[in-house]
């Protein structure tokens, strides 16, 4: 797809300031304590959404492995303290560019005892496609539903006008994601304890705008301190 090849090549990975949901470490917001369950309506612009911040507890929801079965998120995490990416899916190159680029400090990931696990809305069926295509080996989940995305207050609507400027760049969201809610999730970067508290959170409403690897690498540093 010739637009995306050109949006490629002039994608942003950058910390912009930190801008987005609060990224400091340690002490407990106003909404920490709880789960968050997925909130009943969801934001019809990314600007709107209101993302868990560090010192919240990660929702208990479950997502979605390659084949199809069904995945509990707080279990995954219960085993290895994780760097969570949600990314809108593989049709979008900044997301790819964005997980190429964090594919460069995975082994140091690992050697702080991290697990990488990469969700998005795709279907279980795009996340085969985005493996081979791109040879990750981050564990790609799909929360095709929003549910996860949903919790973890980074969901918004996609108006119909976009969904047709989408559909014009051989975009479709409904193909991608199987299902016709038309939801997206802010790209956001959270870092989860075993303990299932969040020490972590960056995520822009600008889905230009990504975190970069090595800040990454910083906050996952200072979370395990």
């Amino acid at each position: 797809m010739r637009s995306s090849t050109l949006i490629a090549a002039a994608v942003l990975v950058a910390t912009a300031g930190m801008t987005g949901c609060g990224h400091t470490r340690g002490g407990k917001s106003e909404r920490s304590g709880e789960a968050m369950q997925p909130t009943r309506e969801v934001p019809s612009s990314a600007e709107e959404t209101a993302p868990l911040r560090a010192g919240d507890r990660m929702p208990a929801v479950e997502v979605a492995g390659m084949e199809g079965r069904a995945v509990s998120l707080s279990g995954l995490v219960s085993t290895k303290p994780a760097l969570i990416i949600f990314y809108r899916g593989v049709w979008c190159p900044y997301c790819n560019t964005h997980l190429g680029a964090l594919g460069t400090i995975e082994p140091q990931l690992l050697e702080l005892g991290y697990q990488v696990l990469a969700i998005s809305a795709d279907r279980p069926e795009k996340l085969a496609e985005t493996h081979e295509q791109f040879g990750f080996r981050y564990l790609l989940l799909s929360d095709s539903r929003m549910e996860a995305a949903r919790a973890f207050g980074i969901a918004f609507k996609v108006d119909d006008a976009t969904v047709q400027k989408y559909r014009g760049y051989g975009i479709d969201l409904e193909g991608a994601s199987g299902r016709a809610h038309h939801m997206l999730p802010v790209p956001s970067v959270f870092i989860v304890g075993t303990d299932g508290v969040i020490r972590f959170a960056y995520c822009n409403p600008d889905y230009k705008v990504r975190m970069a690897p090595q800040d990454v690498l910083a906050a996952a540093r200072g979370a395990v301190q």
